[in-house]
């Protein structure tokens, strides 16, 4: 018996390949919505140590728990891998209604691999989200942006330029498609005159609150200049990439309706900001298992002689 879903799914494809992104509008119910919102609030009030952000206003890296209560409520950021520990984070990212669409458009099996929250819009200059979290496989890669309120256009909403993602990949020294800071500026000119020559124009999504736009991981896309600081544009961000790629990397992966997400530890701090935080042995562990191994095989006593020697270093969170 053909679904519905099965019916549309030639039509979202084709418009994925056209313009490189899908909108569905109204996709999530506010009852869907509710609990993510109250989830994230809820971290945001306890401000853990363990969960980071990259604060906008200054572009530092840090946790939720050395922020001030004044700063979380106030500064724009993204907050970093919320899906690892709140399960409704996960339960959005790889809602059942969207892991189909998900796994249609990547031709993959998707793999959850990063979330953002961002209660303001990020102002980021154009980028394409292939230069940082490079897959391993080309095209085993995709992201979706979900609205938990109406988008003002004061707000900096979500901008993008529709058949981008056809742009050849730009090719950085030692022929990686990876970004490195010292050719960003040639990125930049290639991706201008790009555009130009196929005469691709920005448009601005001003979306509902529950809308969906999943992209190619080659799009760019941007967040629109923000006209007033006082409004908010609360968002989910979520990337996806596919099982083969993500079982390369040797994280577990765990299953989720029809997909997967990956347990792997958070992203890296500073280490001078790493060095403000306690150490929980039992936590350290359990985060890195490479430490574990090597604490096992007798190469440290403990974990806290690791991160005393190395993981402080390396940005890894103690706790």
């Amino acid at each position: 018996m053909v679904t519905a879903l099965q019916n549309r799914m030639a039509d979202y494809i084709a418009a994925f390949l056209q313009d490189g992104v899908l909108i569905l509008p109204g996709f999530f119910s506010d009852a869907e919505l509710s609990p993510v919102q109250a989830a994230i609030d809820t971290v945001k009030h306890a401000r853990p140590l363990d969960v980071v952000i990259d604060d906008l206003e200054n572009g530092e890296r840090t946790v939720l728990g050395l922020m001030t209560p004044e700063a979380v409520q106030t500064h724009r950021m993204k907050v970093n891998d919320l899906y690892l520990g709140t399960a409704a984070i996960r339960s959005q990212a790889l809602a059942p209604s969207l892991v189909p669409i998900l796994w249609g458009l990547l031709g993959q099996v998707p793999v959850l691999c990063n979330s953002l929250y961002l209660e303001k819009g990020s102002a980021q200059d154009p980028h394409v989200d292939a230069l940082y979290m490079t897959p391993r496989t080309p095209g085993h890669l995709i992201a979706a942006w979900v609205a938990l309120e109406d988008a003002h256009e004061e707000a900096g909403p979500l901008e993008y330029f529709p058949g981008s993602q056809r742009i050849a990949p730009y090719v950085f020294g030692g022929g990686s498609h990876h970004a490195r800071d010292e050719e960003m500026a040639d990125w930049r000119g290639y991706m201008a005159e790009a555009l130009a020559h196929a005469g691709l124009e920005k448009r601005q999504f001003l979306a509902r609150k529950g809308d969906v736009l999943i992209w190619h991981a080659h799009l760019l896309h941007a967040g629109g200049a923000i006209q007033n600081g006082a409004r908010t544009r609360k968002s989910c961000v979520f990337h996806y990439y596919s099982e083969i790629d993500a079982r390369a990397s040797g994280f577990p992966l765990v299953p989720q309706a029809g997909g997967f997400w990956l347990d792997r530890p958070v992203q890296l701090l500073p280490p001078e900001v790493a060095a403000r935080l306690p150490v929980s042995e039992r936590h350290y562990l359990r985060r890195y298992p490479d430490v574990a191994a090597a604490v096992a095989q007798g190469l440290y006593p403990n974990g806290a002689a690791h991160y005393a020697a190395y993981g402080c270093k390396e940005g890894r969170l103690p706790i």
